[in-house]
């Protein structure tokens, strides 16, 4: 791991900016100073171009307080994924998906997440890179991103209520996602892999909805018995 991924000695978690503690709009204006200068240095040369130093510069605040809010460059990158997730959780307001079930409203929307990153693909390999590198010292913020990811996929598909066999089908959703964000960026699977198995994992939405599994072992719903054997033989 890059050196300056570690969290600094002189540093630590207590340092931060307290997630409970309200933000003035000073701190916060300042805060969105920081985010928009991480996401410009990680768009144009990924994680390693991402320099604490050189984000305090052009987010124009002291060294020092940049740490305050950050302790370390992975807990920057954390919270400009959680930042990106957010805009697109704002969008589903605006633009919310158009599938006709809620597993094709989810994958839709994830789409147009990996469609976004596929645009910015050194922002994209940064963020996740973080991801991966994160320690017990990142888990508040990697929970977060988690809580925003999980509450963009119930908003898409229309879950008010999600079922306990549900919510399972959205982590198991969450762990394609960032496992085929992984493989696409390694390399080692393509744009369609990607969005092939974004769209199986979101099916997982319909399949665990009330009835689907009564309705898969007795039939379609409509008195037909499973495999469509209702026709006279």
């Amino acid at each position: 791991m890059p050196a300056e991924a570690k969290v600094p000695a002189r540093t630590t978690r207590t340092a931060a900016q307290p997630a409970s503690s309200p933000l003035t709009e000073r701190q916060e204006a300042r805060r969105r100073r920081i985010l928009q200068a991480s996401t410009r240095l990680a768009g144009r040369g990924g994680f390693d171009a991402v320099q604490m130093r050189e984000v305090a510069e052009s987010s124009q605040v002291a060294l020092g307080t940049l740490y305050r809010y950050f302790p370390s460059k992975v807990h920057l990158l954390v919270a400009t994924m959680q930042d990106q997730l957010s805009r697109l959780h704002d969008t589903l307001g605006k633009r919310p998906p158009a599938g006709e079930t809620a597993g094709e409203r989810a994958a839709e929307t994830l789409m147009r997440a990996f469609r976004a990153l596929r645009r910015e693909p050194q922002l994209a390999d940064a963020m996740v890179r973080a991801l991966i590198f994160a320690d017990r010292s990142v888990s508040p913020e990697v929970e977060q991103v988690s809580r925003r990811t999980t509450a963009i996929i119930l908003d898409a598909a229309g879950l008010d209520d999600p079922t306990p066999d549900q919510l399972s089908a959205v982590r198991v959703i969450e762990h394609t996602w960032h496992s085929t964000l992984i493989t696409w960026l390694s390399g080692r699977a393509s744009v369609a892999q990607v969005e092939a198995d974004i769209e199986t994992a979101c099916r997982l939405i319909d399949l665990t909805a009330p009835g689907a599994r009564r309705r898969g072992r007795s039939g379609d719903g409509r008195g037909n018995p499973p495999g469509n054997l209702s026709k006279k033989s």
